[in-house]
């Protein structure tokens, strides 16, 4: 007997569709980098990077794989209809490419020499958002290995938003950008900041609703 076909809900399509366009701009951006790179082409923006092209190729691969793989792995009919793939998916993508993310985005913190608009602030945020990403990561890994799910998908979500800051920072830089011109080194703080800060509010709102649809749903039980 052929199994029927998935029925996926609007809403979820939209909210994959929405999360591959917030990764769109950095991947194309990232794409573009790694041209460059491969061509040797060095300017004053990339001679840091064509030097030391490792962690920065590392990053964007792996930003790739999470930000594609995760936009499909948070859709419940997905994910109930194919566990084994969740799993899969989970095991060997996800948590592997969500690690190299944080951890070379730690090293390119660390070795590279950042413009001067990037200062001492960006640099402590940067070092914050790969060092939490990482231990939302774990905590995600020790939640699903104890079989508490719910407590695996919050923290899963958690570290996928804050991952996905690269997509929100082209929201909150862009506009002010374009009005008022480059900015300096507290504005370029500021609206990096505003894009972690944006995801990690939205993340804690969506694990909330669920929470409060579980409750309700056992209250009707």
């Amino acid at each position: 007997m052929s199994s029927s076909p998935i029925r996926v809900p609007a809403r979820e399509w939209a909210l994959a569709a929405g999360l591959v366009l917030l990764a769109l701009v950095p991947v194309l951006a990232g794409a573009a980098r790694l041209g460059a790179i491969a061509e040797g082409a060095s300017t004053p923006e990339t001679a840091r990077f064509v030097g030391d092209p490792l962690p920065i190729v590392l990053h964007i691969v792996s930003a790739l794989v999470f930000s594609l793989v995760g936009a499909f792995q948070f859709l419940p009919t997905l994910r109930r209809r194919h566990t084994r793939w969740h799993m899969f998916a989970g095991r060997y993508l996800l948590v592997p490419s969500g690690v190299v993310v944080a951890v070379s985005g730690l090293w390119m913190n660390a070795a590279y020499e950042m413009p001067p608009v990037d200062g001492v602030g960006l640099a402590i945020s940067r070092g914050i958002v790969g060092i939490l990403t990482l231990a939302f990561l774990a905590m995600g890994v020790v939640n699903v290995a104890r079989g508490r799910f719910r407590e695996h998908g919050a923290w899963m979500i958690r570290a996928y938003a804050l991952a996905m800051g690269a997509g929100t920072q082209v929201l909150t830089s862009m506009p002010f950008i374009i009005a008022f011109g480059p900015p300096d080194e507290l504005a370029r703080l500021l609206q990096m900041d505003a894009g972690w800060i944006l995801n990690a509010l939205v993340a804690e709102i969506i694990i909330r609703r669920r929470v409060r649809a579980r409750r309700t749903a056992a209250a009707l039980a």
